[in-house]
């Protein structure tokens, strides 16, 4: 455990989280900024994290940001993935991040790993480390004078150990969903019995009116768990820091770039279809363009982007640091913005939308009809939202950006941002925890 100076005269509150640096990904973002900025409303962040995690993806350079206020408590975790990992330590890689192949394409052992997943361990893989949890923290708290407990998800099992906190010490605790429960996009591939997608639902709904407070990230998710709780439900979104990275030239080439993992089902054929288009069309374009990927691509998806002819225009650059990914962010002429074209994902608001729109570069955001994320991409005017459904548009957009492009006119004039900074965001937190 390490331990620093405690805040004097300040309120102390616990985080649980799984995902903490070195951890790489999304999942870190969110709590460890608001750790960093929480000290600055008189309010001491103590942090429960796993000391020795399967993370599929790291970052070691995040190590340097957590704050030195923090109070960084840690324990031992039994998790699965680290047993399958000797079967397929490729695959259970991917599952752990959430990256699941098409049902059609899927071999044995992966359908194997995904019903064993699904059903055997519920709510997901960090089951075996509730227990424990409970018993240590329990003490912890008295201990501490711990006065609220926060437990975000996923993985959702960290809500059982905010759940058993509360039933035990009747300490006031509060979740916070980064994404759904129940309506995950992945949740209904992992072959789920019947019994196991009631026991999910029935976990969901005890844990929703069992807490004190609910935290989500978007308006629909709000929404969503309105019908199933009558406890007080706040939207705090994720937002973006004030990050100095070292500047790099411009990219030549006219690129689209997508930051973060391309999921099997977040495969937007219909932009490759598009952009093979225009490149039949427009010699320019052709010998101009260059799709950047960087972060983790199915196979499903990269194989969508071959049968459209656009292998050769493609620059995939993997997993790359936060740091990294924030300089090619800056760099690349346009910023792509993708998320599943389903109902169940309209609520997801990728927290990479807020590194986006502080870029200063245009933003073609495609995503299912009435998505949260939507409104914010138009309220901050840093780009343009297309369905699936919109090719024309979609087409008409890029050509319009390319000829700017041409021109040396690529320029985004955003408004409004303030709103959405870590600091300010933590400020609201902030109030709910006083």
């Amino acid at each position: 455990m390490t331990q620093f100076l405690a805040l004097k005269d300040s309120k102390k509150i616990l985080i649980i989280t799984y995902y903490w640096p070195p951890a790489g990904g999304p999942g870190v973002q969110r709590w460890l900024k608001f750790v960093k900025y929480l000290p600055d409303f008189g309010i001491e962040p103590h942090v429960y994290i796993p000391e020795n995690p399967t993370y599929p993806l790291l970052d070691e350079k995040l190590i340097k940001e957590v704050s030195d206020k923090a109070i960084v408590v840690k324990q031992k975790i039994r998790e699965p993935y680290a047993l399958a990992a000797v079967f397929s330590k490729g695959k259970a890689k991917k599952i752990s991040s959430g990256i699941i192949s098409e049902k059609k394409k899927q071999y044995f052992l992966e359908k194997l790993m995904l019903w064993v997943r699904g059903n055997l361990f519920i709510p997901d893989a960090r089951i075996l480390w509730v227990k424990p949890s409970v018993n240590y923290l329990k003490k912890y708290i008295v201990e501490h004078q711990i006065e609220t407990v926060i437990t975000t998800g996923p993985p959702h099992s960290l809500h059982l150990i905010g759940l058993q906190l509360k039933k035990e010490t009747n300490v006031n605790w509060i979740t916070d969903f980064r994404d759904p429960w129940t309506t995950i996009g992945y949740h209904n591939k992992l072959k789920l019995s019947n019994w196991a997608a009631k026991k999910h639902k029935t976990l969901e709904k005890e844990v929703l009116n069992t807490c004190d407070e609910v935290i989500v990230t978007s308006p629909t998710t709000k929404k969503e768990f309105e019908a199933i709780t009558s406890k007080p439900i706040s939207v705090i979104t994720n937002g973006y820091d004030v990050e100095r990275v070292e500047k790099k030239p411009m990219d030549e080439k006219f690129t689209l770039a997508h930051i973060g993992s391309l999921l099997s089902e977040r495969n937007p054929k219909v932009l490759w279809e598009v952009l093979s288009e225009i490149m039949e069309e427009n010699d320019s374009f052709s010998r101009l363009f260059e799709l950047k990927l960087i972060g983790a691509v199915s196979e499903d998806v990269l194989r969508s982007i071959k049968d459209s002819g656009l292998e050769n225009f493609v620059h995939h650059l993997g997993y790359v640091s936060h740091e990294e990914a924030l300089q090619e962010q800056r760099c690349s002429q346009v910023l792509l913005l993708i998320e599943i074209d389903s109902k169940e994902t309209a609520c997801i608001i990728p927290g990479k939308v807020f590194e986006y729109i502080v870029s200063d570069r245009p933003i073609i955001a495609i995503g299912p009809e009435n998505a949260d994320f939507a409104s914010i991409i138009k309220e901050t005017n840093t780009g343009k939202f297309f369905t699936y459904q919109d090719k024309e548009n979609i087409k008409k957009h890029i050509l319009e950006l390319f000829g700017a492009f041409l021109k040396d006119e690529l320029k985004v004039y955003a408004v409004g941002l303030q709103k959405y900074s870590r600091k300010q965001l933590t400020a609201q937190l902030s109030h709910l925890l006083k």
